[in-house]
């Protein structure tokens, strides 16, 4: 018996346990803030005395300047670049220097470069015609990448050096003090690849009549930067993430056959002796000419040009202050064009150069597009403060540096084009010029932060190129990323990724981020406070190094908006927006207890016989049919009674007595939240636009719900009717559910119809 009565207490107690630690288990755990609108103070870098929690420049913040004398030769017979270079390095750190960095972009392309090899190949296509076959099984690999003739001290000694692929270290013979400044001198020489053969940002294109087009870039070896936040930014170079580097002033030598016309970063300090009288006095015109491009170069001199080939040389000297950078193209095709544009009192030059294979799309759009880039980017970010802007035409680039960019976009050997080569033409010369802004000016790192040049960037060329046309189609708009946002998450990469390792470059870089700021200035801030943050921010970092952080902070410090919220979501997650109409719920007023009120009653011990004829309820429509006993407020004695008993001042403020109620539910199966942004259309035809802030789903980011006291009965409600939001899935979007994905517009003409 006692046996038996210890295993039945044993197997209470085993039960009771288990029993016990279920429900605990089903009870709700611990957990951390993982509200949408937590802070960032996780994620940001702390703020320092270098950089401030506003996001500005801390008092002790600063940065290196490197100074370049170059002397560049241009060997058309054998397409090679010779140069030499004397480099002054500036240590405005607080930190002593053991080595400096210096980048060798050329050296990607080098035989024992092992980009090619870090690419996976398949057989993606079953067979190959016999150009794309010999190109991809027996082409070999191009000689490129520097050749180091010598790296020398001040003084003519050999300095110690060490190369990395595109990095090379050089060893000072002593550490470099805080305040000191180290000269020492390069010289190099390289194949020049072919862009339409070989890739890449700069090369030359040849033409079927021989001649070439040489867009020059990263052609000498560069300083890299060294920072507050990283020291040195020597990430290797892998062809696709850019640049990061330091300010300084150019002095440049640039040696090509005579008969080439040849535009360069900085002000030409030898007009005389490259430019004849002629071209000269045409300058001189478009230096004054605010509404039309002049000619320079016709295209009747260029193409007589082209026929020649001198066998003498011209040295261009140009001189370039406060520039990250360095580029240069020159042919002895190019028609030349140019005007000044007004910079807020202060003239600058419109410039392009292309061959005659660019026209007339060229000589129709480029330059203007130059000019009316420089004005809006100016009114939205700060007066552009160099001298001039260039556009130069090559087949298949898109590439951005101080002053001069170079650009594809060509015309059918007869001269038509489809609206589309225009379009990307406009839209290529507008995101390249743009970049003297963001990063040639506003320095950020392109080597991690793609977005904070390409995106930001892509963001103020969709407002540009609306103003250039109205019609304009930008590809950066919200509704244009919905189908990237939408797409397969594997595939998906966080904006705030390295570009080296970024799913879909594109929009990861450029689409998302430019779509997101313009969200944010159209839909979540507005555009007078969006404007005055950005501008805050452009001006804050304007030849210097911003970080993420600087961006982020800057745009509420200057706004007094917290936008924590839309940073976390949109930049360091892969959350999509996907907000609907849940439900529609209409009430009528009654005199009779409903159910509801009678739980509520019962829930706090109330009788409500005894607030008879003192209380209003709210009953909800069945099936969409409105019983027989609606009320109307004037049926209620005592709301009439306490009405006409209010002072008149406060009878004033009253609005009209609403006749319909109604209860909206959105829901929100997408991961961001986002304002909510809605029309409400009405049966007598009449459309009204209401919008939420974000912060309305700070308690509950699954649904919320909102109530509409009207005096006319609704019809239809659209959610994001003007595809504001990048909404990915719009068939929850519209009540009542007939509404068609998509019709927003016809449904509202059916409404008013």
């Amino acid at each position: 018996m006692k046996k038996h009565a210890y295993l039945f207490l044993s197997f209470v107690f085993i039960f009771s346990g288990v029993f016990a630690q279920k429900q605990a288990n089903e009870k709700p755990q611990g957990h951390t803030d993982q509200n949408k609108f937590r802070q960032m103070k996780d994620v940001l870098a702390t703020p320092n005395e270098t950089r401030t929690a506003s996001g500005a420049p801390g008092h002790a913040y600063t940065q290196q300047q490197v100074d370049y004398v170059m002397n560049i030769r241009l060997d058309e017979d054998k397409n090679q670049i010779f140069g030499d270079e004397k480099i002054t390095y500036h240590n405005n750190s607080k930190d002593n220097l053991e080595y400096l960095w210096i980048q060798l972009d050329q050296n990607m392309r080098a035989k024992d470069s092992k980009t090619p090899e870090a690419n996976a190949e398949r057989f993606n296509a079953p067979f190959n015609g016999p150009k794309s076959f010999v190109k991809a099984n027996m082409k070999e690999r191009f000689d490129g990448g520097f050749n180091i003739d010598y790296v020398k001290n001040e003084d003519g000694a050999d300095l110690s050096h060490s190369i990395n692929r595109t990095m090379m270290r050089i060893n000072l013979p002593k550490p470099l003090a805080s305040g000191d400044v180290f000269k020492f001198s390069i010289k190099w020489h390289y194949n020049i690849n072919d862009i339409n053969v070989d890739g890449g940002r700069s090369g030359l294109e040849t033409f079927p009549d021989g001649n070439n087009n040489y867009t020059i870039a990263q052609f000498y070896p560069r300083l890299c930067v060294y920072d507050n936040v990283e020291g040195w930014q020597n990430m290797q170079f892998w062809g696709r993430s850019e640049f990061a580097l330091e300010f300084g002033d150019f002095d440049v030598k640039i040696t090509v056959p005579a008969d080439h016309i040849l535009e360069a970063t900085g002000e030409l300090q030898n007009s005389k002796e490259v430019l004849s009288k002629e071209h000269q006095k045409r300058l001189k015109i478009a230096e004054t000419s605010f509404k039309n491009p002049v000619f320079i170069v016709t295209q009747e001199e260029a193409e007589a040009a082209e026929k020649q080939r001198s066998t003498k040389q011209k040295t261009w000297h140009f001189k370039a202050n406060r520039v990250r950078d360095y580029a240069f193209a020159s042919s002895r095709k190019y028609i030349w064009d140019a005007m000044a544009v007004n910079i807020n009192g202060r003239s600058v030059m419109a410039i392009s150069l292309y061959p005659k294979e660019g026209n007339p799309l060229w000589e129709e759009h480029s330059t203007r597009v130059v000019a009316n880039t420089l004005e809006e980017y100016s009114k939205l970010t700060f007066d552009y403060p160099y001298s001039k802007a260039i556009s130069v035409h090559s087949e298949r680039q898109g590439m951005e540096y101080p002053m001069i960019c170079f650009n594809y976009g060509r015309p059918k050997p007869d001269g038509t084009y489809s609206e589309r080569v225009k379009r990307g033409m406009i839209g290529v010369i507008t995101h390249e010029v743009g970049h003297n802004f963001f990063p040639m000016i506003v320095n950020s790192d392109e080597r991690q932060w793609t977005w904070m040049d390409e995106g930001l960037n892509s963001f103020v060329e969709t407002l540009a190129e609306l103003d250039y046309d109205p019609n304009f189609i930008t590809g950066n708009l919200p509704k244009d990323i919905v189908p990237y946002m939408g797409g397969d998450q594997i595939n998906i990469s966080p904006i705030m990724s390295h570009g080296d390792y970024v799913y879909q470059f594109g929009p990861n870089a450029y689409t998302k981020p430019a779509a997101g700021l313009y969200m944010l200035r159209q839909t979540i801030m507005g555009p007078e406070l969006f404007d005055y943050a950005f501008r805050t921010y452009s001006q804050r970092w304007m030849f210097k190094h911003p970080t993420p952080a600087d961006f982020f902070r800057t745009m509420e410090d200057a706004s007094a908006m917290d936008l924590d919220w839309f940073w976390r979501g949109w930049f360091y997650t892969t959350d999509y927006t996907d907000i609907g109409v849940k439900s529609v719920k209409q009430y009528y007023l009654t005199d009779q207890p409903t159910e509801t009120a009678k739980e509520t009653a019962r829930k706090y011990n109330m009788d409500l016989a005894e607030f008879k004829d003192r209380l209003v309820y709210y009953a909800e429509v069945k099936d969409g049919k409105m019983p027989n006993n609606v009320k109307s407020i004037s049926d209620f004695n005592f709301l009439n009674d306490y009405l006409v008993s209010l002072p008149e001042a406060e009878k004033a403020k009253l609005k009209e007595a609403p006749k319909y109620f109604y209860e909206v539910t959105f829901e929100k199966p997408g991961g961001l939240v986002m304002p909510i942004i809605i029309d409400i259309a009405y049966e007598d035809g009449t459309i009204e636009r209401k919008t939420f802030p974000a912060e309305i789903w700070r308690y509950n980011d699954k649904e919320v719900s909102k109530v509409f006291r009207t005096n006319k009965a609704i019809a239809g409600i659209i959610v994001d009717p003007d595809l504001e939001t990048a909404d990915v899935d719009t068939s929850n979007n519209s009540w009542p559910k007939k509404v068609e994905e998509n019709k927003f517009d016809k449904f509202k003409e059916k409404v008013k119809g």
